[in-house]
């Protein structure tokens, strides 16, 4: 595999490439999805399966080859099928040369009837998907989106194990704000750009819960990736799109079926944080993720979110209810694979007055010198990973927010 183009033979004929083809190329966009969905549907089911079957055989080589991601369809996979491995984007080279049509057809044939009504309403829709495999079930979360009037899709495995949260190196402080037995209520956000495992820190806490605490647990997420088999905890499932409408939605309603901990996949608006601050407020644990790549700047969106007469509320609301924030990256190793480098803010009551009194600009010095309250800068993770050889200085130069500390420390 490398990451270049090269032109091969192609793909033999999928079922309905001849009725796809035959579509008028007046009817672009929307309107031509929604023929090709229709075309899809009616196929017969033989035929439909050997689409399905020919995708999952594309997940199978996911896990052959060890890629944590597969792209595929529209312009910009220039008629390949692409996969992340060790971090990097390649095109298989070996594999199928797809048309743009035939990357339509092997999208829909994934999708429900519903899920095709939202692709095409929102232009885009997250959804999941198992592959039984040699009596493995493996999941994967896809999101199906348009590019340039075609179809596009990422499909993300999802690790099937979950890691213990003894093995992800927090400090004990730290542990104690992601335990309900410990804390009773707080916001605890998990942060990091797409692709940092958020959702695998995330599932590890509610696994470590569900290991020693008698409660009842709801998550809402777009989509479920994880089913955590109740041990402990009534752990509650809500897929947001086939079990509950919004994120906001089943907020709202998991205060009515007496949660303990309430897990939102993503505060992505104004509506769902206000309603997870306030669910906060009224007693329970809820864990949340946020696109952010430190603690400081986790605090300013949450603000910065909702509309500016509100924001002197929320800053005093969230100062009262944050926890803990961790934001965290995936940074490569020596010798291949990745690691977890993290940044860890506990909030004491020196944190929740800065917080209340809009000075942001504090809390990284305060996460540096507070080691002993279980806090640590991104920077000083990324300088212990390269202390005990498992990074190169210059990848923690690149991964680093703070540059000039992150040299500092290097040097010594």
């Amino acid at each position: 595999m490398k990451a270049c183009i090269e032109t091969t033979a192609s793909a033999p004929p999928l079922p309905g490439a001849e009725e796809t083809r035959a579509i008028p190329r007046l009817l672009q966009g929307v309107d031509r999805q929604e023929r090709v969905g229709e075309i899809v549907a009616s196929l017969e089911e033989s035929a439909r399966n050997h689409l399905v079957v020919y995708m999952e055989e594309r997940m199978e080589k996911m896990l052959s080859i060890g890629a944590s991601d597969m792209d595929l369809g529209g312009e910009g996979c220039a008629h390949r099928i692409w996969y992340r491995v060790a971090g990097r984007k390649v095109a298989d080279m070996e594999g199928p040369v797809l048309s743009f049509e035939d990357g339509d057809l092997l999208i829909h044939s994934l999708l429900t009837e519903k899920q095709q009504g939202h692709l095409l309403s929102e232009r885009n829709v997250d959804f999941s998907y198992t592959l039984e495999l040699d009596g493995v079930r493996h999941r994967l979360r896809a999101d199906a989106y348009f590019d340039l009037g075609h179809l596009a899709l990422n499909m993300r495995l999802i690790p099937g194990g979950i890691r213990p949260l003894q093995e992800l190196g927090f400090h004990f402080r730290a542990m104690e704000r992601f335990n309900i037995q410990r804390e009773k209520r707080g916001l605890v956000l998990v942060t990091g750009i797409t692709g940092s495992g958020k959702s695998s820190t995330l599932d590890s806490i509610v696994d470590a819960n569900n290991r020693i605490a008698d409660s009842h647990v709801t998550i809402i997420a777009s989509p479920i990736e994880t089913i955590h088999e109740p041990r402990r905890c009534i752990i509650r499932h809500r897929e947001v799109g086939r079990d509950v409408r919004s994120f906001k939605e089943g907020t709202v309603q998991a205060l009515r079926q007496d949660p303990d901990i309430v897990v939102i996949g993503e505060m992505r608006d104004p509506d769902t944080i206000m309603t997870a601050l306030e669910i906060t407020d009224s007693g329970h644990k809820v864990f949340s993720t946020l696109h952010t790549s430190s603690a400081a700047e986790s605090v300013d969106r949450i603000i910065g979110e909702v509309p500016a007469v509100e924001q002197e509320r929320v800053r005093l609301r969230l100062g009262d209810v944050l926890s803990c924030v961790v934001s965290q990256k995936l940074v490569p190793v020596i010798g291949g694979g990745r690691v977890l480098a993290k940044e860890v803010l506990v909030v004491t009551s020196s944190v929740r007055a800065a917080i209340k009194n809009n000075n942001i600009g504090e809390v990284y010095q305060m996460i540096m010198e507070s080691r002993d309250d279980g806090m640590i800068t991104l920077e000083q993770d990324l300088h212990r990973l390269v202390g005990v050889g498992r990074i190169r200085p210059e990848v923690a130069r690149d991964f680093a927010n703070n540059k000039r500390r992150m040299e500092a420390l290097l040097n010594g």
